[in-house]
């Protein structure tokens, strides 16, 4: 059995649209409304549980609870509300491309692999990446080969995202993603090869971007 928590209690001062990011609407819906519909349309999920700003009305047909100060907390509060399940999967509202394809593969991969305490969505990084010190030289080129650029969704064996969200509020501060701490309470977290079209909506010139592609999805249809 498989929950879903998508986090969408950001308030998107980067996106510089005035009202909380999951309302930002993109192609005629408010952004949290993308990944919603792509989650619905998957038979595995028993519920979808929503992390909103306070005040914000839950979309039709989820559960939502009042986000945290920070992210990871959001998942805490969202976790929370989910009910039993085994796999919990992590959905950033920000990530409005998600498919029903990406989130199907991820959770498939951990069903498989009985040693993984998650899997997560990402990318192999194409660019050249240097570490830069404090003085802003150069320090380090890293191996691209080895580095991958993580998204969402990432799924989870309940037990081990309840250890790693149960650290205190210093650290949960610290997480941009929930795999990290599973890492750090030693968990085995495996990698699903995904699509660079399941970009972050952040700045105003993601949102053009996204617009763009939902817009060449939709003329594809059938």
């Amino acid at each position: 059995m498989t929950v879903a928590l998508i986090v969408a209690a950001g308030s998107g001062e980067r996106l510089r649209a005035g009202q909380p990011k999951a309302l930002v609407e993109l192609a005629g819906r408010p952004l949290v409304q993308w990944s919603i519909d792509a989650l619905q349309a998957l038979d595995s999920l028993e519920r979808i549980v929503v992390a909103l700003p306070p005040g914000v009305p839950a979309p039709a047909g989820v559960t939502a609870v009042e986000g945290g100060a920070v992210r990871s907390d959001s998942v805490r509060r969202a976790l929370a509300a989910a009910g039993a399940c085994e796999l919990v999967l992590v959905q950033d509202a920000a990530r409005p491309l998600l498919t029903p394809e990406l989130a199907g593969a991820v959770i498939a991969a951990l069903e498989a692999d009985a040693e993984a305490d998650a899997a997560i969505a990402a990318v192999p990084v194409t660019d050249t990446i240097k570490a830069v010190d404090v003085l802003g030289a150069v320090s380090e080129t890293l191996d691209r080969s080895r580095l991958w650029a993580v998204q969402t969704p990432q799924v989870f064996r309940r037990s081990a995202l309840e250890r790693a969200l149960a650290v205190d509020p210093e650290q949960l501060a610290q997480a941009t993603d929930d795999a990290w701490l599973v890492e750090r309470a030693g968990g085995r977290v495996i990698v699903v090869p995904a699509s660079d079209e399941n970009l972050k909506v952040t700045t105003p010139m993601d949102l053009r971007m996204a617009e763009l592609l939902i817009q060449a999805r939709l003329r594809q249809r059938p």
